[in-house]
């Protein structure tokens, strides 16, 4: 039983990251009250927040090892397939910021594993997401980084921080702090599924 739910928990990591890394390349093209939406959002914080559920659930049921466990091979597997679905560059920065900030979410959630239980979850998901959206950004799309790959002229353009402010900033910057916004907010949703799932499985002590 242990072993599948392994194995479930790894699919579901790999299908996570791949579809993620594919998914960021396309901004959210829908306008609302005037303001466009592209400016800021990629499809892909909708699916990323769900790798971090998983990291969660893993160490919560089987401890900090085999979620590290989950992590690398996610990311071993990921990274060849993302490199088929995906340039490069995109492969290279989603693996970076996969993998680094997947292991501090292990970290974190193990050091609070013992306090209430939407602590562990909550906390190190969003320091996971911060580092993960500066890392994964920086390295994709940065012009100071194009020695990975070449840059994609629209996201290095300047244009308004956010579409909002007289302040510009290059595409990709507003792109990563809307990702990044709403990254925490299915993070907060995915709250609820953890809480259920919580429950049937046994806690590993720490």
């Amino acid at each position: 039983m242990q072993n599948k739910t392994m194995i479930v928990l790894m699919a579901g990591m790999i299908a996570i990251v791949v579809a993620s890394n594919y998914l960021v390349q396309f901004p959210v093209q829908i306008t609302i009250g005037g303001y466009n939406l592209a400016d800021v959002l990629t499809w892909g914080a909708f699916t990323y927040p769900a790798a971090f559920l998983i990291t969660d659930l893993t160490n919560r049921a089987f401890g900090p090892s085999k979620a590290r466990l989950v992590v690398i091979i996610g990311f071993a597997v990921a990274v060849v397939l993302s490199a088929i679905l995906a340039p490069v560059r995109i492969a290279i920065a989603s693996g970076a910021a996969f993998l680094v900030a997947q292991l501090l979410d292990v970290f974190v959630f193990n050091k609070l594993r013992q306090g209430v239980w939407w602590r562990a979850p909550i906390i190190s998901s969003t320091l996971g997401s911060v580092l993960d959206t500066t890392l994964f950004f920086s390295l994709a799309f940065a012009a100071s980084f194009a020695v990975l790959g070449p840059s994609v002229p629209f996201l290095i353009e300047s244009a308004p921080l956010l579409g909002l402010f007289a302040t510009e900033a290059p595409r990709w910057v507003s792109l990563a702090a809307g990702d990044f916004v709403v990254k925490m907010l299915v993070a907060v949703a995915m709250l609820v599924p953890y809480s259920l799932l919580r429950n049937k499985i046994s806690a590993q002590p720490a």
